[in-house]
């Protein structure tokens, strides 16, 4: 059987927990979950935040623009209500938890996976276009340092790896930080990279779902040119086995547990012509006709 990869907790458990807050990453770690995934942003006070859009609007009961706000300002505001919008109408419900409330910032996040008591890989997203272009990668390259993780020593490796589709963010990481590995997310595979190659100093490839549904056959390209390859976002119990059966490193998914659950059964996937359509998280892109 193909050795089981890696279950990396989307935003947490964000299936069952609001996205982003702690309360998500704490479940994921009672799941099992082998590490965490998180998006970055930084605040007009020079904080990173963990929250996926540009505007606030979708996940807390704010308006506005993140990268326009002070961390006071976004501290303001409901981060998780959104997910229970009934809860405030039970008149025996506690009151609300900052864990699932409060904007979490990244300097939380690390300090949860140092005190995880196991390890805990961390996946960190850079969000591109921003105003504050490279500065997100020197704000996330201290921030990391404060935890040891921005330099490992040699024969070490950090539990921290930096993410994003922005080959120049990929880049800017790679020259304050050579030690520190780097995942290039794609939502399509560019012509030149078809053969599982990545850049210059690319240390992993991060394909969708969709490209290895359409494309198995690009995870053992890019194995025979030594990299690994973690995919996103993968929910289904069928996508789950379709991504270990072509031996897929890391899955990014919003169900750690239930995809725990469904490695540790044997069964093959499917054949793709006999699994349902699946119900997209978001709008499909585009992805490659051939790699």
């Amino acid at each position: 059987m193909a050795k089981r990869p890696s279950v990396i907790a989307h935003r947490g458990a964000s299936e069952n927990s609001p996205e982003h807050t702690l309360a998500a990453y704490r479940r994921a770690l009672d799941a099992g979950a082998d590490g965490f995934e998180c998006d970055v942003r930084l605040t007009s006070d020079g904080h990173l935040v963990c929250v996926h859009d540009r505007r606030i609007e979708r996940t807390s009961n704010g308006t506005g623009v993140l990268s326009t706000m002070s961390l006071e300002e976004l501290d303001a505001f409901d981060w998780g209500s959104w997910k229970h919008p009934w809860a405030d109408l039970d008149e025996e419900a506690d009151l609300p938890d900052p864990d699932v409330t409060k904007v979490l910032t990244l300097e939380t996040l690390l300090a949860t996976v140092r005190d995880a008591g196991r390890p805990i890989e961390l996946a960190i997203e850079t969000k591109h276009p921003t105003r504050y272009a490279g500065l997100v990668e020197r704000r996330l390259i201290e921030a990391l340092d404060r935890f040891g993780w921005a330099h490992p020593r040699i024969g070490t490796e950090s539990p921290a790896r930096v993410m994003s589709f922005s080959w120049l963010s990929l880049r800017r990481v790679r020259t304050m930080a050579p030690g520190l590995r780097t995942v290039l997310l794609m939502d399509r595979v560019p012509l030149r990279f078809r053969d599982g190659s990545l850049p210059t100093g690319v240390s992993y490839a991060g394909p969708s779902l969709e490209i290895v549904t359409a494309h198995p056959e690009y995870v053992d390209r890019a194995h025979k040119h030594g990299h690994q390859v973690h995919v996103w976002t993968v929910n289904a119990d069928e996508d789950v086995r379709h991504c270990r059966d072509i031996g897929v490193d890391a899955i990014i998914s919003d169900r750690p547990q239930q995809a725990l659950k469904t490695l540790a059964d044997p069964t093959p996937a499917l054949p793709l012509a006999l699994r349902r359509p699946r119900t997209a998280r978001r709008p499909l892109r585009r992805t490659p006709r051939k790699l």
